[in-house]
Order: structure tokens, then sequence, then C-alpha cells
């Protein structure tokens, strides 16, 4: 009830991510993407006017295969579509905004 799916890698929109199961965990603060038994996280902060990117992990075992990237990706599409603005406290969130600028 208190997770949604943000649609990231189900294929619904042009140019979206290949990493299905990225699921916006509300009742913790964070996007979570269980892989092999493990969860990579993206903490975030929900603001009136603004989504918090506070923190990224990713267990050793599933790093390299861009799962922060993709947590930080489903962010900004969650953020862009409840009209949020995205501040990125956390420094790979920072990096990759950089790197992908809207």
């Amino acid at each position: 009830a208190n997770t949604v799916q943000t649609g990231v890698g189900s294929g619904s929109e042009a140019g979206s991510s290949n990493t299905p199961g990225i699921r916006d965990n509300r009742t913790e603060s964070r996007f979570e993407l269980t892989r092999d038994g493990q969860t990579a996280i993206l903490v975030y902060k929900r603001t009136p006017k603004s989504l918090v990117l506070v923190h990224t992990e990713v267990p050793p075992a599933l790093r390299g295969h861009h799962l922060g990237e993709a947590l930080v990706k489903a962010g900004v599409e969650a953020a862009r579509a409840e009209g949020l603005s995205v501040i990125a406290t956390c420094p790979f969130a920072r990096e990759y905004l950089r790197k992908h600028p809207a």
C-alpha cells in the first residue's frame, strides 16, 4: 500500500532504464531495488516542494551494475511526475545529475 512502482524499466516510458523492480517505499522514505536477496537503496526526504536525495547505498555484491544510477534516475522521474524540484545532498546523486542534466 505504501510502496509505489516507479515504472523505471517497465518499458512504459521511452528512454527508461533497463532496471525493473525499483520501488518507492514511502514508509521508509527510500527507493529500493532488490537483487539476489540484497537491497540497494536511495534514501530521500520529501518536502512539499522538493525531493531531497540524501544517501545512495549499493551492497558490494551488487556494485558495477549501474543500480545506483538507476535509483537516482527513478528519484528524478518520481520528483518530476509529482512536480517537485530535485535537491541532491548525496555526492553520488549530485555527480549523476551533473553528468545527466535535465
